[in-house]
């Protein structure tokens, strides 16, 4: 479904990517693990079109991505940013709203913003508040479900569970999972590789930008390597 070959991006003189390869199959949760700076983050900007490639390629249901974001958008994949980014001066359901800008289905919008509230009841409780003062758990929900808004079939997820407490860590993760079931496919990146791996199904291990190891998300989880690295054991 989502191929990418070979890719190298820069940033300026620094080589950020060094020829990743990776692929994502329909229905599939595929995560990302790595330490700060391995990539990640510049991983998923190139396929969702903010970063271009010096070398390689994206392909989606075996056509080239190499277009604006919202033309990626356009074709079914969403990127839910680290960081939530939400704008914080307007409401909650105006944010909602704003992931649908693209659509011109209005039935079928209005059928979404109730799908979505019911995946996530806390916005529907606060659908008048305004985003900014949400809670960090809170956005990220909505961050979420803005992104559900835009009907894609892949949803790229940056550090959903970054500076969370650990209750709310547990109920974003079910929520991904929750989202898998409704027929959805994910690519996750993710800095809390234990709860990454717990739900995915498969991972790729990324380091200094390049891809290191690859295999069923068991596999990955019980390697001695990555378990010393990414996952407290010794």
């Amino acid at each position: 479904m989502l191929n990418v070959k070979n890719l190298h991006v820069f940033y300026g003189g620094i080589h950020a990517l060094r020829g990743v390869t990776i692929n994502v199959e329909q229905g599939e949760i595929v995560t990302i693990i790595g330490s700060n700076g391995a990539g990640k983050s510049t991983l998923l900007n190139t396929i969702s079109g903010f970063l271009k490639p010096r070398e390689g390629e994206v392909l989606y249901k075996e056509e080239k991505l190499g277009a604006a974001p919202h033309k990626v958008v356009q074709k079914g994949i969403c990127h839910v940013p680290e960081g939530r980014l939400v704008f914080a001066n307007l409401s909650v359901k105006d944010n909602l709203m704003l992931g649908a800008y693209l659509r011109r289905d209005k039935n079928r919008i209005k059928e979404d913003l109730e799908k979505v509230l019911n995946i996530f009841p806390i916005l529907k409780e606060r659908e008048k508040q305004i985003a900014g003062t949400l809670s960090g758990g809170e956005q990220q929900m909505l961050a979420m479900g803005r992104g559900l808004m835009g009907n894609p079939e892949i949803i790229l997820l940056d550090e959903p569970s970054l500076g969370l407490a650990p209750l709310i860590v547990k109920t974003i993760f079910q929520i991904i999972s929750d989202i898998k079931a409704m027929g959805k496919t994910i690519l996750l990146v993710e800095q809390n590789a234990y709860k990454a791996l717990a739900i995915a199904d498969r991972a790729y291990v990324l380091e200094q930008g390049t891809i290191t190891m690859e295999g069923s998300a068991r596999e990955i989880a019980e390697n001695k390597k990555i378990q010393e690295a990414y996952l407290g054991k010794r």
